[in-house]
């Protein structure tokens, strides 16, 4: 194991280049006020380096390296899945009942209530379980990593993640994550430098440049910890990334640590070879764990309403039981006394007394029967509504899971549903809040465009112009002048004010006024985005640059020295390619890369670096060969947030040294000298274009130095950077300024944060489905608008409020800062109150810092109206607490369903607090994953996941729900009217098995096939027309309206049923008695079973033809199961009745003998049926004719071909209404880019017909007679 000890480590210092961030000189312990806490309260923890053995017996005993993401153990598994089913309403009754029917007068056998309640939440109950195993697995997957760790004697080996321990020290290798919080004691190069990737924190992505303590610098291989001991005191755990507090003990010596010494669990180590660290904060004790709250329980909206429902069911419960009872106790006391039938009991010393019948106390009699009526009408509550919901859930799960258009082939990975329970919630979504990084990108930048000397290139007409041309071809008619002989080429190519990139570009543009429909060749004018460049980095295309053609352009000089800028102005490494004479690279930020592969294309190739000096090999245009050359690298003023800017000084071989300086163009085209402007208006111009596309922008500059004056400078500079204290970071600004200052302006260079594939199509769509999306990212808040552009979440005309705190502001007190605030959102709100177009697009972009502020609860208030009344805000430099407390304000302030999307460990957060939480499942770490309730390989799958199967299940248990209060109203009913008919006798006019069956086998397959597998339209509609969503948003179909529409159903298909049944078995006598009506031909009459039988028969039929009429999309699998359960009805009324009588009891034979062969029983089968689904089919009959919703017109569109006769123009019709009201997405984009061309395109006009009409010829023309 410790051959790998001799890797040779690279003799690059980099703290001898660096001037700002974490290398200042070692700082003491008396100068650091942090250290002064340690050993107090919060500063108590203490380490032992390579003595894991230590931290097993307290005081010093840790958690060891587990981390866990389930809901559940095997300790807490059944209280707190008990608590969670007893949450619902309807089981706690039925908990009630249960334990009721334990008495002597419940009307029903025990087993037959405390039966199902057992079924129904053992299935909920086994179904978290298996959910909570996923998670398990899940977790089980990170925890099993394997990292080397030191066992002793200098040997490294193969340990798993969870058993590592506080204090032991591991090797880490290039590209791997930390396994737990680390202490950086050394790294491959000689001055314990390495970079790190947080992007799964921070969503930040540049490198993070660590810096180990110069005490453990000699560590440098595996044999060098054989006999390593050291003590660490620090901080205890704490949430806060960019904090860290303590000090090394090392040799009886004390070192102080910094945050810059500290590696974070989910970081990745980039750029450089290994790294040793020690285990400082392990498992939930890490600060990216400790970002993370546990797995909240989520209950969807519609679920939450359902316990209302079946509030309103169980009112409705108590209400017939009271009646119950109370007519009970009123007929016992003035009328059951002086029936002679109920005194014989008396007489009988062998008859057991019934306790519901006491003439001397009726009101115990009452309340007894109250209590036995809450138990016999309990059909009113579906029971076995949960348990069928918990079933359909899994299935459209499972479907979701196999959908094959949600699987992505790169990855191999797809849709994985963790939590089903929110399966309809995904039809409501109103709100979502999205991570950038890893996200919306790939991170991964592409040398795209580059402004040089005034020029631009690589910029062909991007996709929102050809869309917008296509269009315009079809619609300008009307704005094109009626004079023909005005109407030239010139003049109709003033709508196609594009950006081009050469001459034939505009050619082609000119030719397209009468070529339109040659549009594929406009289109692959576009720079492919979409497609994967033939060079990773570099998807640039423009012959006037490429293959050295560069060298003829007329300002050579300043293309060459652009190139240099590119080649030097960075701090990148050099690695082998996989192509011969390319080379792959290594910097702090991928832009840096891009940049780097970019100069080697145009030929100027960095090739190879020393301490001082970097090598290039360039293409020379007088010799016309390629050319080696040296430039000595003298100083190097890095990039940070705070300057904006990068400027390396270099001297070449002929000794003339050169500032070199590449950044922002606000603070370049501030420091340009009064003779190095001459190309920043037309910089300018292309700088508009590139951010309007999304580009990120970097400008270039230079500036020759004299050598005397450089020496001037250098030694202030080399002055403040041996500065110790707190102001040295300010001298050394001081100092950088008086450099960077006179430069020559050569352009810019755009780069594209790469987006994902499909992620503006699929913000489009999502945009048109009435969603409003927020940005929520790390970096910084140029980048994020640039992202904005490119996704479309921003567009050109859209007024941008921009909260940030002035550099005044940011150094005062909160209090200052809180006004300042205040102050912007009341300027914002003026402005949005004056603004002409109430329907204008408003763009919100914050910073992090104002957030800490605009979040509180006195400033909330003002913040959070003006952010949702907003079409996109972004939201930047934001922390993963932030992240997750913007989500919850938004949650409660809107009381929208949210949906919150992340990929990293800075994710976790919002995507527990969303309503919704989902995970990417990309090339990052698993945390978002674990903590999500649903999975995607990509963003754009998150469209078809909401657009699609949102819609469907929303819709499907919306119908499931009013379809289960429908049947059982109509089934339970019939109860009560029996006991309202029989003088409330407290006879059950069903047999116990047909109580039984009817939720378990004779309604319960097709509700199932209703929530599986319906479809008021199909996926390719659905997605065609993305407005249809918003039947979910508004949550149409589980109104009160439609709950207490399909309540009166029920009551009515109730009356129906048994009225019909009691009327052809019955008759009225003359003084309004009841009597009884021959059944069969030889005179016998109905009783008890008779009408019980053909009650249920009458119920069977009608609730599943009710459910034949709610379904629109229909398979073999639908009929068979409704149809099959009346089939099988039959077949258990004649199985149950061939039994012998002690089993079928009263109904033996019923079907065989009594009702089969009467046709007075299929007459009113056939008639009750007809007349108790009248109602429905009359209102839908109405509503489709009179008052349609979308989904119907588009039904009838489909089924009944109404668009084919029109050319398509009612689809084209339904999708223009689809987009109208969309203010994002690059549909809205392409019409606001629209708008701007015709009013172009119509001032032009103008122009050009006054100059026409004032023109003298034109004068002459019409003065003169004819």
């Amino acid at each position: 194991m410790s051959g790998s000890s001799g890797r040779r480590k690279r003799k690059i210092r980099w703290s001898k280049l660096y001037s700002y961030g974490c290398f200042r000189p070692p700082h003491t312990l008396d100068s650091d006020p942090g250290q002064q806490l340690l050993g107090q309260p919060g500063f108590s923890r203490v380490v032992f380096c390579n003595e894991p053995q230590l931290h097993k017996a307290k005081p010093y005993k840790y958690p060891k390296n587990y981390v866990s993401t389930t809901k559940y153990n095997i300790v807490t598994f059944l209280p707190k899945a008990l608590f969670e089913q007893f949450r619902r309403v309807a089981n706690l009754y039925f908990l009630l009942a249960a334990v009721l029917s334990l008495n002597s007068f419940a009307p029903f056998n025990p087993i037959s209530l405390i039966a199902p309640l057992v079924f129904v939440v053992g299935v909920s109950m086994i179904k978290e379980a298996v959910e909570d195993w996923h998670r398990f697995l899940q977790d089980l997957n990170v925890n099993s990593r394997t990292v080397r760790a030191h066992v002793g004697g200098g040997l490294f080996v193969e340990k798993t993640w969870q058993g590592l321990c506080v204090g032991d020290v591991v090797k880490v290798n290039k590209n791997e994550y930390f396994p737990s919080d680390l202490l950086l004691l050394s790294s491959s190069f000689e001055d314990g430098i390495c970079y790190v990737e947080t992007m799964n924190l921070d969503g930040e992505t540049n490198l993070k440049v660590k810096r180990s303590s110069e005490a453990t610098l000699d560590l440098a291989n595996d044999q060098a910890f054989s006999d390593f001991k050291a003590t660490i005191r620090c901080e205890d755990p704490n949430p806060h990334l960019y904090t860290f507090v303590g000090n090394l003990e090392l040799n009886s010596v004390t070192h102080p640590l910094c945050p810059a010494t500290l590696l974070l669990r989910d970081s990745k180590l980039r750029n450089t070879d290994y790294i040793y660290g020690v285990v400082v904060f392990s498992g939930p004790d890490t600060k990216a764990v400790r970002n993370s709250t546990r797995s909240p329980s989520k209950r969807s909206r519609i679920e939450r309403k359902m316990d209302l429902v079946i509030y309103l069911l169980f009112s409705m419960l108590l209400l017939i039981s009271l009646i119950t009872s109370t007519g009970f106790a009123v007929l016992l006391k003035s009328q059951m006394v002086k029936w002679w039938y109920l005194s014989l009991q008396d007489d009988d010393p062998l008859f057991k007394p019934d306790p519901l019948f006491k003439p001397s106390a009726p009101e115990v009699s009452g309340f007894l029967q109250f209590v036995r009526a809450l138990i016999l009408y309990g059909y009113l509550i579906p029971i076995s509504l949960y348990v069928s919901i918990e079933v359909v859930k899994v299935l459209q799960a499972m479907l979701i899971n196999k959908d094959i258009e949600l699987y992505d082939e790169v990855t191999c990975k797809s849709v994985q549903t963790r939590t089903s329970n929110l399966n309809e919630e995904l039809g409501q979504v109103e709100m979502i809040l999205t991570d950038k990084t890893g996200t919306l990108t790939c991170n991964q930048m592409e040398f795209r465009k580059c402004s040089i000397a005034g020029a631009s290139y690589g910029g062909n007409i991007n996709k929102i112009d050809c869309a917008a041309s296509k269009r315009m071809n079809v619609e300008v008619e009307s704005y094109r002048f009626s004079m023909d002989e005005f109407e030239t080429q010139s003049q109709s190519f003033e709508m196609f004010d594009f950006s081009v990139a050469d001459v034939s570009t505009e050619k082609a543009a000119l030719a397209g006024q009468k070529h339109m429909q040659n549009s594929s060749a406009d289109c692959s004018r576009i720079s492919s985005a979409e497609g994967e460049p033939a060079i990773k980095g570099f998807n640039f295309r423009d012959d006037r640059l490429m293959n050295r053609k560069w060298v003829y352009r007329s300002n050579l000089f300043d293309v060459t020295m652009f190139f240099r800028v590119m080649a030097l102005c960075h701090t990148g490494i050099p690695v082998d390619g996989d192509q011969a004479h390319k080379l792959k690279y290594e910097a702090e930020s991928p832009e840096e890369v891009s940049f780097l592969i970019a100069a080697q294309e145009f030929g100027f190739q960095f090739f190879q670096r020393s301490q001082s000096v970097m090598y290039l090999k360039e293409f020379d245009p007088s010799s016309g060969k390629v050319v080696e050359r040296k430039y000595k690298l003298l100083n190097l003023l890095e990039f940070c947030s705070a300057r904006k800017r990068m400027s390396v000084i270099v001297s070449n071989e002929d000794g003339e040294i050169f500032l070199l300086c590449k950044g922002a163009d606000n603070i370049i085209f501030d420091r340009l000298a009064d003779n190095g402007r001459s190309y920043q208006q037309a910089t300018t111009l292309h700088l508009s274009d590139y951010a309007e596309d999304g580009f990120r922008t970097l400008a270039f500059a230079y500036r020759k130095l004299d050598a005397v004056e450089y020496e001037k400078w250098n030694s202030i500079f080399t002055e403040a950077k041996t500065t110790i204290g707190p102001e040295r970071e300010e001298v050394l600004i001081e100092a950088s300024e008086m450099i960077e200052k006179d430069l020559i302006l050569l352009g810019v260079a755009a780069v594209e944060d790469k987006l994902q594939k499909g992620v503006p199509e699929c913000i489009d769509k999502l945009a048109q489905a009435g969603m409003k999306i927020w940005l929520l990212t790390g970096d910084k808040k140029e980048t994020a608008i640039n992202i904005g552009f490119s996704c479309s979440l921003l567009r050109q005309d859209m007024k941008q409020f921009h909260l940030i705190l002035g550099k005044e502001s940011a150094a005062s007190n909160r209090l200052k800062m809180k006004k300042d605030i205040l102050n912007q959102l009341e300027g914002f709100q003026k402005v949005k109150s004056e603004e002409r177009n109430k329907d204008a697009p408003l763009a919100l972009i914050v910073d992090g810092k104002v957030l800490e502020i605009a979040l509180r609860s006195d400033v909330k208030d003002q913040f959070l109206p003006l952010a949702v009344d907003c079409a996109s805000v972004i939201c930047c430099r934001v922390s993963p607490k932030q992240k997750a407390l913007i989500t919850r304000l938004v949650k409660e302030h809107t009381g929208k369903t949210t949906l919150a999307i992340g990929d990293g460990a800075n994710d976790v957060g919002m995507i527990q607090e969303a309503d919704i939480g989902v995970g990417i499942s990309g090339m990052e770490g698993m945390q978002a994953v674990m903590a999500s309730d649903i999975s995607l390989p990509q963003f754009r799958f998150l469209g078809r996941l909401l657009i699609v199967h949102g819609h469907w299940c929303y819709k499907r248990i919306s119908k499931m729900i009013l379809y289960f209060v429908y049947k059982n109203i109509a089934f339970g009913l019939t109860l009560f009217y029996y006991e309202v008919y029989t003088s409330f006798s407290g006879e059950v006019l069903y047999d116990d098995w047909y109580m039984a069956l009817f939720n378990v086998i004779l309604t319960s397959l097709p509700v199932i096939s209703l929530g599986v597998l319906e479809q008021d339209v199909s996926s390719e509609v659905c997605l065609k027309f993305p407005a249809l969503y918003q039947q979910g948003q508004k949550n149409i179909y589980f109104t009160w309206s439609r709950i207490i529409g399909w309540i009166l159903n029920g009551i009515v298909a109730s009356l129906v049923i048994f009225l019909a049944n009691i009327c052809t078995l019955s008759t009225f006598n003359k003084d309004g008695s009841f009597a009884e009506k021959a059944f069969a031909k030889d005179g016998n009459v109905a009783d008890i079973t008779h009408l019980g039988a053909m009650t249920y028969t009458c119920i069977i039929w009608t609730v599943n033809c009710q459910i034949s009429l709610i379904i629109t999309h229909f398979t073999w699998i639908q009929h068979l199961f409704i149809w099959g359960s009346i089939i099988i009805w039959y077949i258990f009324l004649f199985i149950y009745g061939a039994l012998p009588p002690d089993i079928s009891k009263r109904g033996f034979r019923v079907l065989a003998e009594a009702l089969g062969p009467a046709p007075i029983y299929w007459l009113v089968t056939l008639l009750v049926v007809v007349v108790a689904l009248l109602p429905y089919f009359i209102h839908i009959a109405i509503q489709r004719s009179f008052y349609p919703l979308d989904d119907h017109v588009i039904q009838e569109m489909k089924y009944w071909r109404k668009d084919i006769g029109n050319n398509n123009l009612i689809w084209e019709r339904e999708q223009n209404n689809s987009v109208m009201m969309t203010q994002i997405g690059f549909s809205a984009r392409v019409d606001a880019r629209i708008r701007i061309m015709k009013e172009n395109l119509n001032q032009k006009g103008q122009l050009i017909y006054r100059s026409v009409t004032s023109s003298p010829i034109f004068r002459s023309l019409t003065s003169s007679p004819i």
